[in-house]
């Protein structure tokens, strides 16, 4: 695919997406955490308006991305623009409140750090164009998903079917030869994974995943085919199976407790958005590619 601004410098556009990401992965924090509130509060006014319908809905504050506006969870400090500049801020700070010096977490500077990094390496790799912006995207959705599944075990349909119709409609835009191979892997991404849920479910009468894993595994075959479907699985369980380990000896994660898929399937998407399906096809499955 043709690049585009081919008279800007390369480095120039590397360091741009750097800059882009950093300040989205700021977003993304908030995403990260307001998003599962979001939805819980939404089933909550559903619940009410099916077992209640006699009740008026509660009218609060508005709570949405973008209000009310970021402040200190500990003793209600509003955040400044000079405090939420991403990671210089925290360094600044000293990884503390102004207002009442309550520790800030080290991961709201590391969500940034991996969105601004992975936005250069995006561009870095596969150069400027309509392709390489819609992976930046795909990045950014990936690191917010995955965060967002760790917390709480949750894969928002928010984000998982825009996902998977931004790669079916990119792929119809820019290379629509490759399009059925797109919708055969968003199709055999979704059964797969479902077929698994129902063995687990009828041998074990547990749930070993959810219907977010299903989706998100689908969103991926949207936008990398449905060859790339059995080399992300099998770095997703290679993914599992290390930081499932790191965890457990960090002591960060509970002995016997489950461990979402989501965070794999994550991160072994954003491996091959670096890497390239064909490259990373011809790596994990020799002569496959």
């Amino acid at each position: 695919m043709q690049h585009i601004f081919m008279g800007v410098p390369p480095g120039f556009w590397v360091f741009a997406a750097g800059v882009a990401g950093l300040a989205v992965g700021s977003f993304l924090n908030v995403v990260i955490y307001r998003l599962p509130v979001m939805l819980e509060n939404a089933w909550q006014r559903d619940a009410q308006a099916t077992l209640h319908p006699e009740l008026e809905p509660s009218k609060g504050e508005p709570f949405n991305l973008l209000h009310p506006h970021s402040r200190c969870g500990h003793c209600g400090h509003a955040i400044r623009w000079w405090e939420n500049v991403p990671v210089l801020s925290w360094i600044l700070l000293r990884a503390r409140c102004s207002g009442c010096g309550t520790r800030i977490a080290a991961r709201y500077p590391l969500v940034e750090l991996l969105s601004g990094i992975l936005s250069a390496s995006v561009i870095a790799l596969h150069g400027l164009s309509p392709w390489s912006l819609g992976l930046v995207m795909l990045l950014w959705a990936l690191i917010a998903l995955a965060f967002i599944d760790y917390d709480t075990t949750l894969l928002p349909d928010s984000i998982t079917l825009p996902l998977l119709w931004l790669g079916l409609l990119l792929h119809a835009t820019l290379d629509p030869s490759f399009l059925p191979q797109a919708v055969w892997g968003a199709a055999v991404g979704y059964a797969s994974l479902w077929a698994v849920y129902q063995a687990f479910k009828l041998l074990t009468g547990k749930e070993g995943m959810g219907y977010g894993d299903f989706k998100l595994f689908a969103a991926l075959g949207a936008w990398f085919g449905v060859v790339a479907l059995l080399p992300i699985i099998l770095l997703s369980a290679v993914a599992g199976a290390v930081i499932g380990i790191v965890l457990q000896f960090s002591g960060l994660a509970e002995r016997g407790k489950p461990i979402p898929f989501g965070p794999f399937l994550a991160t072994a998407g954003l491996i091959m958005l670096l890497l390239g399906p064909a490259q990373l096809i011809a790596w994990v499955l020799p002569g496959g590619a």
